[in-house]
């Protein structure tokens, strides 16, 4: 099925008389997936594009690539750096902007910008009986209610299917610096991260690759103030500027072309480097810090469960990419607490009573 609008799939949703698998782009191969194939892309489309007050409004199904050259035209983005994980994923095909959103995709300037969700204004959705569903706007609101746009970010298609998404943007900063430090252990470079957040000088970026010993951080802005903050910054760590790929870090490329299972962490900061060791003694070959220590990847052999790792921790992890067995004998994403999890089943009965919508795909 490829509705080619909302009333169409609408219809698909509410006619359905069994699972269906939500599919956008197909690009991410996360959790668990069966049933019919409910292929979005048919909902391709720029509704609404006012530069001038950085809203954009977008159709779920439209290519990334494709906003993404639109905004690049108007010399705009998107604030949070949506991570691209065909590479590390083996996948092909394009992301889409909804497949974004309901995965809450964001890379390294999260820690300035906020994930998917924090620029996301504005969703419309098709639940699981078929209703059609509207929350927010085009513009940013604080109004009591339900808060739908936040919960939709990250549900992995599993509340219902999004139609359309919006967003606010920000301009495209004039120039970009990194500053790199070189040959840290683990716990040395976080704490110059954090020192280095701690600065007065707007980082938006914070990095450590253990396996080359490279530890960095990134402003952007105008020119001037780009090259004044670099070089502070350079003097304040010890490093030296330079121009670095963020998408190196962004996409885990560190990890790609390389066997094994992919696992994601979510921590503390500070908590990042004692993650690391627990999970290189859990057998983990590799380790690779975003977000000042924040997001912890991990590369291990096939079928290990690094979860327990996180005991002592407050935090989550996330089997990214593994074999069907290893996904079955390891659950994919982290176990909810009780109440939690009874919070969840409750918002799934009442978006999807028939538990049609990825089914399984969270288990």
């Amino acid at each position: 099925m490829k509705p080619v609008d909302e009333k169409e799939l609408s219809a698909a949703i509410a006619d359905a008389s069994g699972p269906l698998a939500i599919v956008g782009g197909g690009t991410r191969k996360i959790g668990h997936r069966g049933g019919a194939p409910l292929y979005t892309g048919g909902l391709s489309g720029i509704t609404l594009y006012e530069p001038g007050a950085l809203t954009l409004v977008v159709r779920a199904g439209t290519p990334l690539q494709e906003v993404e050259s639109a905004l690049a035209a108007e010399n705009q983005r998107l604030p949070f750096e949506p991570v691209d994980l065909r590479p590390l994923q083996g996948t092909s095909g394009e992301p889409t902007i909804g497949g974004v959103v309901a995965t809450n995709a964001a890379g390294p300037r999260r820690i300035q910008a906020g994930a998917c969700r924090d620029s996301l204004i504005g969703v419309r959705l098709v639940d699981g009986q078929g209703h059609i569903l509207k929350n927010g706007g085009r513009v940013m609101k604080n109004v009591t209610g339900y808060d739908l746009v936040k919960l939709m970010a990250g549900s992995h298609g599993t509340l219902g299917v999004l139609s359309e998404v919006s967003f606010k943007l920000q301009p495209i900063p004039e120039a970009g610096a990194s500053v790199l430090v070189e040959g840290l252990e683990d716990s040395a470079a976080i704490a110059m991260l954090a020192r280095a957040l701690g600065s007065p000088f707007d980082v938006n970026a914070a990095a450590h690759i253990p396996a080359t010993g490279q530890t960095l951080v990134r402003v952007e802005g105008l020119e001037g103030s780009v090259k004044y903050r670099a070089g502070a910054l350079a003097s304040l760590l010890g490093g030296t500027v330079v121009d670095f790929d963020w998408t190196t870090i962004r996409d885990v490329r560190p990890f790609v072309g390389r066997t094994g299972d992919v696992w994601r962490f979510s921590v503390k900061p500070s908590d990042g480097p004692k993650l690391g060791a627990a999970l290189r003694a859990l057998g983990a070959s590799d380790i690779l810090y975003d977000w000042a220590g924040g997001l912890v990847w991990a590369l291990a052999g096939e079928g290990r469960d690094l979860r327990p790792a996180l005991s002592g921790f407050a935090g989550h992890g996330t089997l990214i990419r593994a074999s069907d067995a290893t996904k079955s004998a390891v659950p994919v994403f982290q176990p909810e607490p009780p109440a939690i999890a009874r919070l969840s089943a409750g918002l799934r009965a009442k978006f999807d009573p028939r538990g049609i919508l990825n089914t399984g795909m969270m288990a």
